[in-house]
């Protein structure tokens, strides 16, 4: 544009002669061409073709995601780390990530692999949470942490694969200062400006209905809002009802009961549901509130296409350690595509100690004997094989907040078996443990229990 406009200058200034020999009118002219030339291809080198319009439409049903036009129901997981052509293969259509980058890939590799799968991202940035130290009345640290943001907006806006930026996750666990919205619509605002192809949401633990309002009301350039939300989520359209919010919306984590759901020992331990009863749970959460809002809902992310440690090595990850998949990975496909796999992971029917279920709080002396017994069944009738397995529980004090990292504990006993029923014997050091079973079948796939149980003298 400096160069048109020196041009015209120029023009101007020999407007009253009739073009001196310096510049002819022809010359002029193939001037003037050669320039709006430049000046369009420039224009158009600014533009990345490939770059992906998202955008949200309100139909006479309800509201429609698009891409580049064409409808678009994200069929998504949360994922970092995760394995994005698996993803591909069970039917996903798109991840979300919590930020720009792990300890695994850069954000640009995730997108590069996300695009050669034909997969959608919606890329999470990290904003600095109250929970963890952060002072949103701090203005220097709020405008540092606004440029660090742009920079990581410009570098990846015009990415194929990208869909949307999910700003902060959870911001509102144990929060009490409402700037960070204002922090939050800032770049959302941003955003606007820079990457007008892309959408912007925020993620938010639970549903909150003061939250959710004051959400509205100061994050007016959010397309849309994100919640997560998990035993409680038949819930989730009366806690949206009651906010008054009447727009587009993801549930971006869902999965198994929460460990602050579910019921305790006697001495405060979490039980966690066998992998059966995750599997049934996803299902009939999928199918009763995310499928069945057609008005409001344009999809999910199913919490957690991986494995992670939080309270347990297998409490929220749809996969093993190993990378053996369990019955939620089979009941996701099936959500996705409308059919069940060939092969479907193994049934945990019962985990037994001693006879006892896990909702027992089962106590053994130190050292003493004791029976173990997983019922299990394959979907093609054959043999399974049994992995069995002893943890201490996680500290009190070093248990996660929120999803944050948490060291998984070492394994203090560890063996295989093709029989369903083993005797074992209990540590010999009073405290607080927990017995994992994990059923094998011969095509990668696994059912998982685990029974809490507690060594006193």
């Amino acid at each position: 544009m400096k160069t048109n406009q020196k041009f015209r200058t120029v023009f101007n200034r020999n407007s009253r002669k009739v073009f001196p020999v310096v510049l002819s009118i022809t010359s002029y002219l193939f001037f003037v061409l050669i320039m709006v030339s430049s000046c369009t291809t420039s224009q158009k080198g600014d533009e990345v073709k490939d770059v992906t319009k998202a955008e949200i439409v309100k139909t006479k049903t309800g509201y429609q995601l698009q891409l580049n036009g064409e409808p678009f129901y994200v069929k998504g997981a949360g994922l970092e780390g995760g394995n994005i052509a698996r993803l591909k293969s069970h039917g996903g259509n798109a991840i979300r990530t919590w930020r720009t980058g792990d300890n695994t890939m850069s954000a640009g590799e995730l997108l590069d692999e996300a695009q050669k799968h034909g997969i959608f991202v919606t890329m999470g940035i990290d904003i600095a949470r109250e929970r963890h130290g952060f002072d949103y009345n701090d203005e220097a640290a709020v405008k540092e942490q606004f440029e660090r943001v742009k920079k990581d907006v410009l570098q990846y806006k015009d990415h194929p694969a990208l869909m949307a930026w999910g700003i902060g996750n959870e911001l509102n666990l144990h929060y009490s200062n409402p700037k960070v919205w204002e922090a939050v619509d800032d770049i959302a605002s941003m955003i606007k400006e820079v990457d007008p192809n892309h959408l912007t949401t925020t993620m938010l633990a639970g549903a909150d209905r003061e939250v959710v309002r004051r959400v509205i009301e100061t994050c007016p350039h959010l397309d849309f809002l994100s919640f997560q939300i998990y035993g409680d989520i038949m819930n989730l359209p009366k806690y949206i009802r009651e906010s008054g919010y009447d727009g587009a919306y993801i549930v971006s984590e869902w999965g198994a009961t929460g460990h602050w759901e579910t019921t305790k020992t006697s001495w405060g331990r979490p039980v966690e549901q066998q992998s059966t009863e995750k599997a049934n749970a996803y299902l009939e959460r999928y199918q009763q509130v995310i499928a069945a809002d057609h008005e409001y809902c344009i999809g999910s992310f199913v919490f957690l296409w991986g494995q992670k440690q939080e309270r347990t090595p297998t409490w929220y990850g749809m996969f093993l350690e190993n990378g053996r998949k369990t019955a939620s990975v089979d009941v996701m496909e099936y959500v996705w595509t409308g059919k069940w796999p060939e092969k479907r992971a193994p049934v945990m029917e019962a985990f037994l100690l001693n006879e006892k279920p896990a909702t027992s709080s089962v106590t053994l002396l130190p050292g003493v004997e004791f029976d173990a017994t997983a019922i299990a069944e394959s979907h093609t009738n054959e043999k399974l094989r049994y992995h069995w397995e002893i943890l201490p529980e996680v500290p009190i004090d070093q248990q996660s907040d929120g999803g944050d990292f948490e060291q998984r504990p070492k394994t203090l006993f560890k063996m295989e078996s093709d029989e369903h029923q083993v005797k074992l014997n209990a540590p010999e050091s009073a405290g607080e443990y927990r017995l994992f079973v994990y059923v094998l079948d011969a095509y990668n796939g696994a059912a998982t229990a685990n029974i809490p149980f507690k060594v006193a003298d």
